[in-house]
């Protein structure tokens, strides 16, 4: 009877220290920054863009990292991006606090130019157009369903396009992404490298259809729970083991860079799946 108490207390203890050892890689997971990089690498990419650097910010969902967002604050300017682009869920229908969000952007605008596109959250606010205006104050490109032209100066472009988010429509998600992107790239002429902002990654086979060169995208937050060897457990749009929440994807000569994003939203927590920040470099394989 002694022996087996001493087990059953072991026992306890070893779970107990399991659990506790859990719970602190848990906490420094979910509040450290993890950084991927990425090489898009094209004969399309005009040779003024190679080593272009975009960093990709995707679904902060108004969260916190250090005083101020001190941390992200100073790992996007180590990062030295050419532009930075927001791909949705910037703030958190379920606490929404423009002012706190906006501060970010207050600490980067001086770094490089942002490009925005909504995400659901936006949307669901209804205050999307009191967002817009915030974020183009602090002179922000917001991309509703239109694209810019990024000009070298010397001749060479790419055009960096956006669409709002689905959400904002009563159309079916497909037939309205398929239309925001035609509108979106209407004006832009010739055989341009076209960059896409779109927040819903599960539209994929559209950006391919609609030969996009490089599409942006967030909203899976990584499936919340990544289980090692298998990927993400569940994602907005896709359901149960989703195809699309990280990593790129390529199909017909469209490449797509899914961001696991920086915050979370109903689901407090995320298991095997660090914060992110994707830095995109653009290389020029013209000979």
């Amino acid at each position: 009877m002694v022996v087996r108490k001493q087990r059953k207390r072991q026992a306890i203890i070893l779970f107990i220290v399991f659990l506790s050892l859990f719970g602190l890689y848990l906490y420094k997971e979910n509040t450290t920054i993890g950084v991927t990089f990425v090489e898009i690498e094209s004969d399309r990419i005009p040779e003024s863009f190679h080593h272009f650097r975009i960093v990709q910010l995707s679904d902060i969902h108004d969260s916190e990292f250090g005083e101020n967002n001190a941390e992200l604050v100073n790992k996007v300017k180590q990062l030295s991006p050419d532009v930075i682009f927001i791909t949705g869920d910037f703030i958190d229908r379920n606490r929404y606090d423009l002012a706190h969000s906006l501060e970010i952007v207050k600490q980067l605008q001086d770094v490089a130019p942002f490009y925005f596109v909504t995400g659901n959250h936006e949307i669901s606010t209804n205050d999307t157009e009191h967002i817009k205006s915030e974020l183009t104050s602090f002179g922000v490109h917001v991309l509703t369903n239109e694209s810019v032209i990024v000009d070298k100066g010397n001749g060479e472009k790419i055009a960096v396009g956006g669409i709002e988010d689905p959400l904002s429509s009563n159309l079916d998600e497909k037939e309205y992404v398929e239309r925001a992107i035609d509108k979106a790239f209407n004006d832009v002429q010739g055989d341009i490298y076209r960059i896409l902002l779109s927040h819903r990654p599960e539209q994929f086979n559209v950006y391919v259809d609609r030969q996009i060169d490089l599409v942006f995208s967030g909203h899976a937050h990584g499936g919340q729970i990544r289980i090692p060897g298998i990927g993400g457990l569940l994602a907005p749009g896709q359901g149960w083991f989703p195809t699309y929440t990280s990593d790129v994807h390529e199909k017909d000569g469209t490449a797509m860079v899914v961001s696991r994003g920086l915050g979370n939203s109903l689901v407090p927590i995320r298991v095997f799946n660090q914060p992110e920040v994707i830095v995109v470099t653009l290389k020029s394989s013209i000979e």
